[in-house]
Formats: structure tokens, C-alpha cells, sequence
């Protein structure tokens, strides 16, 4: 059986799918949610799923990003992760802590990569002029948001849309892309998925 780190920031709706979906002959479980915001909605959620929480606050680093991934290394560390997968876990991570757990990261993106690489995705998307947007989950390398694309999803840009309304009709669509790939990806299966 797998052990699968879910590292968040927020309200953890991206956890909470990810978790749930590790049941039965799924081939992996969540060993810990780790946030970086001790008032982090998700660690309520996990555990009331009854997964460990961990909170590294960033605050106590006061910018000092190698010594923030440094301990939220060391806070893994106990559980011994076999996958690390990042569900709204607003940091950029630091080279050191991508090359540690190499090839064994995921995230979601909210935008049809390679565009849109970091924030306010979704108002970039409408601001373009484009006729889709959608949500990657991707593996994590050290090129922000650029790591090989395991799956993708899209949805239609409406006329009038505003970011929240577009990425309201994205979110279900990450809820079934990132479980559906992070089972195959603990399987070792990195086809890529397009919905």
C-alpha cells in the first residue's frame, strides 16, 4: 500500500476527493495533510477523515523559503511518504525539496497548461479571449507549473464569464481528473488523460 502526503493551503475541496477516493482496492492511503496555514479549512476535513495533520507555517520563516521546505521535509519525514501530492498548496517549492521527492509529486493546476503557469488563471483565460479553460494535474519538477502533464480537462469560456463563475465550473472537473490520475500514477501508469 502506498502512502500519499496531500499538502494544502485552503479549504482542502481537492484533499478531501483525494482522500475519499483512497478506499477499497484503491493502491494507495493518505498518510498526513500538512498546510502551511494553521487556519487552513482543510485540516478540519482531514481529520474528520481521520488522516494526521501537520501544520509548518510559513509566517515563522519570514521569507526564508529553504528553511520553510527544510521543516516541512523533516514534518514528512515520520510518515515516510511514497507520493506527495499538492492540492492548493500555495508555495513555490525550493529545488532541494522537488529533487528530494523527484518523480513521486503531483499538482493541480487550475489552467490548460503550459499556459497560465501560477495565479489568477482563470480571469488570464477570459482576459485572452480564449474559448476553453480547464485544470492540469501535473508531475512537479523544478520549472513552475511545468512538469510533465499526466491529464487535462476543459470547459467551455462563456460569454459574460467572470473568474469566479469559470472556475465554479472547473472545480468539479479537478475533483474527477486528480483522483483518477493519482491512482494511476501510484500504480505507475503516466498516461495522459484528457476529458
Amino acid at each position: 500500500m502506498k502512502k500519499v502526503a496531500i499538502l494544502i493551503s485552503g479549504s482542502g475541496s481537492n484533499m478531501v476527493t483525494l482522500a475519499q477516493s483512497m478506499t477499497g482496492d484503491h493502491p494507495a492511503r493518505a498518510c498526513v495533510v500538512l498546510s502551511n496555514r494553521p487556519d487552513a479549512g482543510g485540516l478540519a476535513k482531514a481529520a474528520a477523515l481521520g488522516i494526521p495533520t501537520v501544520v509548518v507555517d510559513h509566517k515563522d520563516y519570514k521569507g526564508d523559503r529553504a528553511a520553510f521546505d527544510a521543516a516541512v521535509m523533516k514534518a514528512l519525514a515520520p510518515y515516510d511518504p511514497d507520493v506527495v501530492a499538492l492540492a492548493g498548496f500555495m508555495r513555490i517549492l525550493t529545488p532541494e525539496f522537488i529533487a528530494h521527492f523527484a518523480g513521486k509529486m503531483l499538482n493541480i493546476h487550475p489552467s490548460l497548461l503550459p499556459k497560465y503557469k501560477g495565479l489568477h488563471t482563470h480571469q488570464r483565460a477570459i482576459d485572452a479571449g480564449d474559448e476553453a479553460a480547464g485544470c492540469s494535474v501535473h508531475e512537479v519538477t523544478a520549472e513552475l507549473d511545468g512538469g510533465p502533464i499526466l491529464a487535462q480537462g476543459r470547459v467551455a469560456v462563456l460569454a459574460g464569464d467572470t473568474a469566479d463563475a469559470l472556475a465554479a465550473r472547473v472545480l468539479p472537473l479537478e475533483h474527477k481528473l486528480y483522483p483518477e490520475t493519482l491512482r494511476r500514477f501510484v500504480s505507475g501508469d503516466r498516461t495522459r488523460i484528457d476529458v
